[in-house]
This record gives structure tokens, sequence and C-alpha cells, in this order.
């Protein structure tokens, strides 16, 4: 059967099930509906918080930078992965504790308010704004491809199937939707990689492969060592041999960190197990999970690398094989003939470069390129689709209790009941999936890039203002405040000017201290620190209440406070 045939039935397949898990687990209550009535079971919440965090940047993009830039994209492996070692072992049990399942009510009511909790509720409806917009376009990029489609048809698909089961669901739908999705996206990226490990190198474990001697029909010799030589004769930069500078690959992977313990749609769901101990828990089984896709990704940029170059360079472009022809439907690969002699030239001159290869579609092509069977290859998209969906789902939740919860509920509309409550919760769903979907079929960059921005934003705005809430309690609301605004503002307008407004201005000799708009966020992390403490000192202490609150969040045991 064609690819496009074992797409559908894949893509059927695996849709109906996450359909019947929504309508089976359809939410009744604002409980179910924020935070899956609160009884979840660590190991069923350690897999969805794997499928909720593994989002299509970390399944579709990352392999895809660090197949692209070699050892410079691996500040995305290094930053994500902290940064929920971080959330899981600082953050997430005193958080849990605390009794509060949105980061705005945590600010609102740490804080004593509603001005704190205002300004938490706009910074989280941007920063999952932003990163959704990320997980739309990686829908589209699938679709467009696997079921011969255009982008903005894709991305309508997605928005359609997402926007269905979290409204139906709430947290509870989307909780275990998500322990199927991840099911779906760790098969789906595990096999592959398999496969190709076995065919290059003879390996059947993929980090082993990694860094292994290649079979003689791919020449012998080390993979990572050939794929230098390669690159060098190429003229593209050595692979394992780093580019950027080292205050700017510093500052991107702090800011990934730092950006990670601050997501919404991630702190979020470790309130959706019964006590503390079993919010650990799920932490420790989700960071298995992760682990086991982090790992593989390296060696999968480096295997596609190495087919890549080997199948398309200096090949004449009448030749190409099938795969080729499809994706260019897509403009997602572009060849122009500069020297008019009919032959692909794939080198790192950019004057003389002929091939331009979107970074995003190096895993959904990879199985194409090594010649793997068709089902494989859209198993890969059933994957993909799974991971940009099972994020988007969260991301949208985080927006709508937002709304629904910390804006109208907390702020401006307390008198209204639970049923009220739901219906602005799924309207806003529904206004969220448009806007989503506008930005994913008009994409300000790359996924990976338009998810390093998001989170940024996270990292300048919430991450002091939930550990200075956790760890210190003289900490005042005209601090909190101060730094969130001081560090949002900074870190949006530098990312705006240099994406949007200036862009031809966004290179190394004019960013600020050579940090680029991916690391700014460090940045803004620490100008919020320094804002948030200065003002604190000249302002009153909190009230008696909640410094004892502060104190007993951090004191052993299961009680909630709140």
């Amino acid at each position: 059967m064609s690819v496009q045939i074992w797409t559908i039935i894949f893509v059927f397949l695996s849709f109906s099930l996450y359909i019947g898990i929504a309508i089976w687990s359809r939410a009744g209550s604002t409980k179910e509906f924020y935070i899956a009535g609160g009884g979840v079971p660590p190991l069923a919440n350690g897999m969805a918080t794997a499928a909720d965090w593994m989002s299509a940047a970390s399944f579709i993009s990352m392999a895809g930078l660090i197949s692209v830039l070699g050892r410079d994209g691996t500040f995305y492996l290094m930053g994500w992965t902290g940064g929920y070692v971080l959330l899981a072992l600082l953050l997430a049990p005193y958080l849990r504790k605390f009794g509060k399942f949105t980061v705005p009510d945590f600010i609102g009511d740490r804080y004593y308010s509603k001005s704190a909790r205002l300004i938490a509720v706009f910074c989280a409806i941007t920063v999952s704004f932003v990163y959704v917009c990320g997980q739309m376009q990686g829908a589209g990029i699938v679709f467009s491809r696997f079921l011969e489609v255009d982008i903005t048809t894709g991305v309508i698909i997605g928005m359609a199937i997402v926007f269905f089961y979290a409204v139906m669901g709430g947290m509870k739908g989307i909780t275990y939707t998500q322990v199927a999705q991840y099911c779906v996206l760790i098969f789906a990226f595990m096999v592959p990689a398999i496969f190709i490990s076995i065919l290059m190198t003879g390996q059947v474990i993929p980090q082993v492969g990694f860094g292994s001697e290649l079979t003689e029909a791919y020449g012998g010799g080390y993979l990572l060592d050939r794929l230098d030589a390669l690159s060098q004769e190429l003229g593209f930069d050595t692979y394992t041999e780093g580019q950027r500078s080292t205050q700017d690959v510093f500052f991107i992977t702090a800011a990934l960190m730092f950006g990670t313990a601050g997501l919404p749609h991630v702190i979020i769901r470790f309130f959706t197990v019964p006590n503390v101990r079993d919010a650990r828990r799920s932490a420790g089984y989700a960071l298995i999970f992760i682990a086991i896709l982090y790992t593989t990704a390296p060696a999968v940029a480096a295997f596609a690398r190495t087919n890549l170059i080997n199948t398309v360079n200096n090949i004449e472009y009448s030749a190409v094989p099938e795969w080729f022809t499809q994706w260019e439907t897509t403009s997602l690969i572009t060849f122009d003939d500069k020297n008019n002699d009919g032959r692909i030239q794939f080198v790192g001159n950019s004057d003389a470069n002929e091939l331009n290869v979107n970074r995003d579609i190096i895993v959904l092509a990879n199985p194409e390129i090594a010649g793997l069977p068709n089902w494989v290859v859209a198993l890969v998209a059933a994957g993909a689709l799974a991971a940009a969906l099972s994020t988007a789902a969260g991301l949208l939740l985080v927006i709508s209790t937002s709304v629904a919860h910390d804006l109208l509920k907390r702020s401006f509309m307390p008198k209204i009941s639970e049923k009220q409550e739901l219906l602005y919760a799924r309207i806003s769903i529904f206004c969220a999936v448009l806007i989503a979907g506008y930005f994913g079929i008009n994409p300000p960059a790359y996924v990976a890039q338009v998810v390093a921005f998001a989170f940024g934003l996270a990292a300048a705005s919430f991450f002091p203002a939930i550990v200075l809430g956790i760890f210190r309690k003289r900490m005042n609301k005209e601090g909190a405040i101060a730094g969130m605004i001081t560090g949002f503002s900074f870190t949006a307008l530098y990312i705006i000017y240099f994406r949007f407004v200036n862009p031809t201005a966004d290179d190394a000799e004019n960013w600020l201290f050579g940090i680029s708009p991916e690391g700014i966020g460090t940045v803004g992390t620490l100008l919020n620190f320094a804002v948030a403490l200065t003002v604190a000192k000249f302002n009153p202490d909190p009230p008696q209440e909640v410094q004892k609150i502060v104190e007993e969040i951090r004191l052993p045991g299961e009680t909630i406070v709140r």
C-alpha cells in the first residue's frame, strides 16, 4: 500500500482512539475539567506529562535542528531536559502542596493581589498562544505531506480534532488521551530509529549505533567521523564542533531550562494526582519516558544527515527519488539549479548551494530517505501528530482555565455557577483554537524557534515569581508584580524587534552581548529577579498568614495548605 493509504489508516485509528477516550472521560465538573478530579495514577500521569511536554518541537524539530546545526543544536536537548529536572525537583512538589491548580491562581493567592493574578493570566495566555502556534504548524506540515493536502487544510484538520477532545473531556479527557498519544509517539519515533540503526551500523539500540562504526554499505568508519568528513568536504561546518558563541549557547540553554520550569501547562499536570507523594512519583516516571526519546534524538539526527547527503548530493535532478518530489510539493524542499547543469549541489557555500531543506521535515522524511517500508513512514506521521496535538491540548486547557477560572471566576465574575464556568472555559478553547490555527498557517518561524520564544517568555515572567514565592517568605506583591512586568516586557520587546521589526539586524553583531532572541529569556529572568528583590526591599512584608503558608509548604508531609 502507498504511504498515503497507510497514513490514513494510522491517523484514522489513532484519532478514533483519542476521540473515544474524550467521550468516555467527558468532564462533568470544573474539578474534572481543570485537574481530572485529582485522581490520576502516578504512572498514567507520568506518561501524560511526557506527552504533554514532548511537543512537535521535540518530535519533529529537535532532531532536525541537531541534524542541521550539529553540536550547536544540542542546547535544545540540554535545556529542555535540564528544565524538566529543575521543575520536578525544585518546584512541582511545593506547588502541589500549595493546592492551587493554575499558575495565576498560585501567584494571585501567594502575592495576595488581584493585579498579580491578572498579570499572570496575561503572561500565561501569551506564552500558551506562542507555544500552541508551533504545534499547529507542526500538525499542518505532517498533514500536508502525508495526506497530500495544503498546509492550511492540514492545520484546519488538526484544529478540529484537538478542539473536539479538549472541549469534551477537559483535563480528564486530555490526560487519558495523552497516555495513548505517548504510546503512539514513542513507538513511532523508536521503530524507524531502530531500523535505521540496524541498516547503518548493525546495532539494534540507536544510542549505541550513534557511537559505532558504519557498515560497509555506508563506507565504514565511525558514524560521527564520517559525518564530519562529509560536512567538511561539502563546505559545511564540522558536525561535532559548535559555531555559536559560548555565551549564546549558555543563555539559550538557561532560558529553555527556566522556561520549562515555568511552563503553566506542565505545572498543572502535578495537580491531577491524589497527593504530593504521587506528584513526585509521576515526575520520576515522566523523566524516564522523556529520556527514551531525548537520548535517541541525536542518533536520529546523525543518521538523517548522513543519509540526506549521500542520497541527494550531486545527483541528476531527473533521477531524484519519489520522496524528494513528494516533499517538493509542500515547498519545504526546494531546488534551484544555479549553474544549469541539472545536478543537485548540496554544499555549505550559500552562493553555490542549490538545495534548501526545511529542518522541520528531517525526522518526517528520515524513514523515506533510508528506504524503510511505507508503513513505517506513515507511523512516523501518526507519531508526529500525537506529539503536536497532545501538547496543543494541554496549552488550550491552560488558556481556558486562565480565562474562565482566573480571569472570570476569581477576578471579575465571582458569582457565576460551575456550569457557567465550564461553558466559558469551552468557549475560550474555541477562540484559542481559531487564533492558534491562524498563526499555524502563518508561522513566524520554524517550530522549535517559535517554541523557544515561548520558553523565554515563561522564564522571564513566571520562573522568578514562583521560585521567590516558594523560597522567600518576605517576598511581597509589589516586588513580584514589578519583576514580572519587567522580565516579560524586556524579553517580548527584544524578540519582536529582532524577529519582526528589524529582522535584517538579527545577527550576533547586533545582539545584546551576543545573545540571540532564543536566549534573551535568561536576561529577562535575571532582570525579573533583580527588580523583584529590589522593589520588595522598599515595600512592606507580606501579611503574616501568607508568610506562614510559605513556611508550611516547605515542611514534609502530605497536607494541602490551601
